[in-house]
């Protein structure tokens, strides 16, 4: 039995956060006098809390400013999904301990409290509290004691089998569209040749692992695919053309094409690092190179910009970490391609009547007020300075045919600095432990790589929506912390080999990182982290939780790599090790009874990443008619004025004046 009491708390809204949902709301044709919040602290414990304890406990929740009530029958209280651990209640949680409160958990809600000028609709209501949470990982309640259930444990669910041996094809078409797993008929015929081969029917587990990890965002179909235009065999694919400029010039660059980001040659420096006995600290000279990444997170701006944006800075974040041995990302940039941003107000020259969009895709005023915010926010948090960026805005009517980014390009990039004993991962080991590092899995950003490999609209709503990840900058900062401490030991350095989780989740980390060594791995399913109960397998092995890395070490180096996470106070598990034999096990130690549900995963790895068929493109040239432009009743004042207010040519600081340039 727990005790559980909530504690009110400061005021939720800033003014401006404030007016920006009444503008919304009276967008959406909702017409309120006023809008206000106050957070509400939900507390578990053992035992009731002393009077002293209660005293500690209040003075940790007093921040931010104080909350004024109004009287108002109307409120929706928004907590976070249940069967779930937010990131604010594992750090408030964490804090609480360390002040020596025994506390089993703290979480916090959001009360919300409006007047209406006049009643709502049902309609009404319905989109009013749709604004004012995030569906992904929050829930409205209309009492406080409801909150109580955030500290159940929902029961496991189990992972399913389709019925490839008695159905054949058809079981995959109908779950490749129910799954959203973006399978191609070549890959939808190559799974069914190798389950029959083997006798048995696949699991979800291992079509969503197999969607991951041979999405278009993963490797690059696209791009590797060989082309015929105009009936001529082409001699390179795209990406052989891109690389084609580094073959021809090399001189420069350490590391290109094969790793999480590129290194460029830099210069002798001293570093200062700690080494030696735990809190001494000196400088070394040593060969220092240049990381340099850029990469984009269009399909998850478009859907939930903010959380799309800071996400993608994330990751390219994390990309920097996990390159060779372990880099240093030092500092940031975010860009943007959008269509016409059709500002409340504005009467500009350039833009139409909008063209209309799917529901579920952002407008693009909504991406660039949101999605600078989310980048900014991340980089800031994490103690990383976003110095550079870029704007366009594109849309046109051209022949008949509208152009423009209605799917935005979101850009994330930035630079470090790795030492040059760092620059190249060893070579994993038959035996070596295999471990997450960083934060633990919940149930977001499910399908992300094979959402973001489907043309924008042919996805259903809920899947498009399930694939994007929500972002926690603070545990990423305690994993990048273990990564610097681990390259400050030098060639001490324990980690073998390092990759950061990102599209497929751990079920494209863990293979990609025993597959570089031609190994096989065996993990065990309940070592994963997580801070959501109720999950299948699939959500487990599969999701795209934010802030981790998977590491390979040696045994031995076990102890020294513990105590590093523990100084960082940063979560790590060691999930599997590698094996000789090229099999890819997943064991769950739960169905040890049921032999069934035993093994979700146990296929070759030649099968999950050998040659599916590859991608072959026969298109066309095309020849556009248009018509010829007319400069003569153009007036040059109205033109150049024109010019300088279109946004790809404006300003473009808001990008990094909006976060902290000193920070890192």
């Amino acid at each position: 039995m727990s005790f559980f009491r909530c504690l009110p708390g400061a005021d939720a809204l800033s003014v401006f956060r404030q007016q920006r949902l009444l503008s919304h709301l009276h967008q959406e044709g909702i017409e309120l006098q006023s809008i206000h919040a106050q957070y509400l602290h939900f507390i578990w414990s053992v035992n009731e809390l002393s009077s002293e304890e209660l005293v500690t406990l209040e003075a940790l929740l007093q921040y931010g400013e104080p909350y004024q009530a109004i009287a108002t029958p109307n409120r929706a209280i928004v907590i976070p999904r249940f069967g779930t651990v937010s990131p604010w209640a594992s750090k408030a949680t964490d804090i609480a301990h360390q002040c020596g409160l025994d506390v089993l958990r703290i979480e916090r809600g959001v009360c919300y409290q409006w007047s209406a000028k006049r009643t709502l609709s049902p309609e009404q209501e319905r989109i009013l509290q749709t604004s004012l949470f995030d569906r992904m990982t929050e829930i409205i309640i209309a009492s406080y004691e409801e909150a109580n259930a955030l500290y159940q444990t929902l029961p496991d669910r189990p992972f399913t089998r389709i019925d490839v041996i008695g159905m054949g094809q058809k079981a995959l078409d109908d779950a490749n569209q129910a799954l959203g797993l973006a399978l191609s008929a070549d890959e939808i015929t190559y799974l069914e040749e190798n389950f029959k081969r083997l006798g048995r029917n696949p699991s979800d587990v291992e079509l969503i692992m197999f969607a991951q990890a041979n999405s278009e965002h993963c490797r690059h179909k696209i791009f590797n695919a060989s082309w015929t235009i105009d009936g001529q065999n082409q001699e390179h694919s795209l990406f052989a053309m891109i690389r084609n400029t580094h073959r021809l010039q090399p001189k420069g660059t350490v590391v290109a094409y094969s790793d999480n980001s590129a290194i460029m040659e830099g210069c002798e420096a001293d570093v200062w690092s700690s080494t030696g006995p735990a809190g001494q600290y000196r400088t070394k000279r040593t060969l220092v190179h240049t990381l340099m990444k850029v990469e984009t997170h269009n399909h998850p701006t478009a859907i939930a910009p903010f959380q799309g944006a800071a996400t993608g800075s994330g990751g390219e974040i994390r990309d920097e970490g996990a390159t060779g041995i372990g880099g240093k990302p030092k500092a940031g940039l975010t860009g943007f391609s959008v269509s016409n941003l059709h500002i409340p107000g504005t009467n500009l020259s350039w833009e139409q009547k909008p063209y209309g969009k799917p529901e579920r895709i952002a407008t693009p005023l909504q991406i660039m007020i949101d999605g600078p915010l989310g980048g900014a926010a991340f980089n800031n948090e994490f103690g990383r300075p976003n110095l550079g960026g870029y704007f366009r805005v594109f849309e046109q009517t051209i022949a008949g045919k509208r152009r423009g980014y209605h799917k935005p390009i979101m850009i994330a990039g930035g630079i470090g600095a790795i030492e040059d004993i760092h620059t190249h991962k060893k070579t994993i080991l038959d035996g070596d432990l295999l471990i997450q590092l960083g934060g633990p899995g919940m149930r977001i950003g499910m399908g992300g790589g094979t959402a973001s490999s489907m043309a924008t609209g042919t996805n259903t709503a809920d899947l498009d929506f399930d694939s994007v990840q929500r972002g926690n900058p603070e545990i990423e900062r305690r994993a990048q912390e273990v990564i610097n401490q681990c390259r400050s030991l030098g060639e001490n350095n324990p980690i073998v080999s390092i990759h950061d989780v990102g599209a497929g989740g751990l079920s494209n980390a863990f293979p990609e990182l025993a597959d570089s060594a031609k190994l096989g791995a065996q993990f065990e399913l309940r070592k994963i982290p997580l801070e959501e109960s109720g999950m299948s397998p699939a959500e487990i092995w599969c999701n795209e939780s934010q802030e981790r890395y998977v590491i390979a070490i040696h045994a031995k180096d076990l102890e020294r790599f513990a105590s590093i996470c523990e100084r960082e106070r940063c979560p790590y598990a060691v999930v599997g090790h590698t094996t000789q034999d090229r099999q890819l096990q997943l064991h769950d130690q739960q169905q040890s009874t049921n032999s069934d549900q035993r093994y979700p995963i146990d296929m070759p790895m030649e099968v999950l990443l050998g040659k599916p068929p590859k991608m072959h493109r026969d298109v066309q040239s095309t020849h556009e008619q248009f018509a010829p432009i007319n400069c003569n009743d153009i007036d040059l004042k109205v033109a150049i004025e024109a010019v300088l207010q279109q946004p790809t040519v404006a300003s473009k600081s808001f990008l990094i004046t909006i976060g902290d340039r000193t920070v890192g």
